[in-house]
């Protein structure tokens, strides 16, 4: 193999060149070798985050996917490296733009986005919603090459699935009572929507930012939403008193008619005392009147006798003569003579 002898060739490409320039250019090749060589040797490692995830491209080729760490790769562009952030959540916002500035401090602005905003519900009314959709990368590959641009078709799928859902409802429902029950609604069928695309990402929240009606028609709505809230506590109100009231007058009704059942039940009981002792009484008389009748007497004048001060007694004899005199009963039984 024949030697190739260097400093004759440079010599020979630098003749008639100038004595400084001569010298130069072996340096400059020098230094150009020398910055190849480390370009080369810095471009066959490569470090990924711990929540990044690397694609390797060979030759344009996906080789592998590799995770946090330090690694290594061929040089000059032969691997090239895609670096995703799959630990990270991605927001997108829809409606209404926030922005930090150098300070720390977050601008809000929706001016130029009814576009998105609007929504037609189902009763042909308009509202503004703004919402946010959070996301996650779960597959790297199919993120970067299943479909041209994820995040595009990301906020088309959310503002279809969006309008979709808002224009099966009443208005009244959408500002008001059922909020919260929409946003899983569109949560879960956005999630459904973007799987069918395959495009390796998976939805990690849906919610209303804000969801008013049209600035034109606010005040007015407001109105009504106030009156409707104000009928609500008169409503709640008159239920509260009705519940203290009722339950009492209801609870002095049953004790009304359990002590009306009560006397009641105690009146028959006693009537029915009452005619089975005559029945009682009858049978005996029947089979002994003259005794019966004596006995009902005696009983009769037992009772009567206690009760009354003065007795004077008459028979056939004095009847003639006069009136027998006072009998002072009281003291016979121990009371007062």
């Amino acid at each position: 193999m024949k030697k190739i002898d260097y400093e004759k060739n440079v010599e020979t490409i630098s003749t008639g060149l100038p004595a400084g320039i001569k010298t130069f250019i072996p340096i400059a090749l020098i230094v150009i070798i020398g910055i190849i060589v480390l370009s080369g040797i810095s471009s066959t490692y490569y470090t990924v985050e711990p929540e990044e995830k690397a694609i390797v491209l060979r030759l344009g080729k996906v080789k592998s996917v590799e995770s946090s760490g330090l690694h290594f790769k061929l040089p000059f562009g032969i691997d090239r490296i895609i670096k995703i952030k799959t630990e990270r959540v991605f927001k997108e916002e829809f409606g209404f733009k926030t922005t930090s500035s150098k300070g720390g401090r977050t601008s809000y602005d929706n001016s130029s986005r009814l576009d998105e905003s609007l929504m037609l519900t189902g009763d042909l009314n308009v509202c503004e919603i703004e919402w946010i959709v959070q996301y996650k990368v779960d597959d790297p590959i199919k993120y970067l090459f299943s479909i041209k641009d994820p995040v595009s078709s990301i906020r088309d799928v959310s503002e279809a699935v969006t309008r979709k859902i808002i224009g099966n409802e009443n208005v009244t429902d959408v500002l008001t009572t059922k909020r919260d029950s929409l946003q899983k609604i569109i949560q879960t069928e956005l999630q459904k929507t973007i799987k069918k695309y395959d495009i390796g990402v998976s939805i990690d929240l849906y919610k209303f930012q804000n969801v008013k009606p049209p600035r034109t028609v606010e005040a007015s709505f407001n109105a009504v939403n106030k009156a409707k809230q104000e009928q609500k506590t008169m409503l709640e109100k008159a239920q509260k008193e009705y519940n203290d009231i009722i339950p009492s007058a209801s609870g002095e009704s049953n004790r009304a008619i359990k002590e009306a059942e009560g006397y009641a039940m105690n009146r028959v009981n006693v009537a029915q005392g009452e005619a089975n002792r005559f029945l009682s009484l009858l049978n005996e008389y029947k089979k002994y009147p003259e005794l019966t009748r004596t006995r009902l007497y005696l009983e009769t004048m037992e009772k009567i006798y206690p009760r009354m001060k003065d007795i004077i007694i008459v028979d056939g004899e004095s009847s003639k003569s006069g009136v027998t005199p006072l009998l002072p009963l009281q003291g016979f039984d121990g009371g007062e003579k």
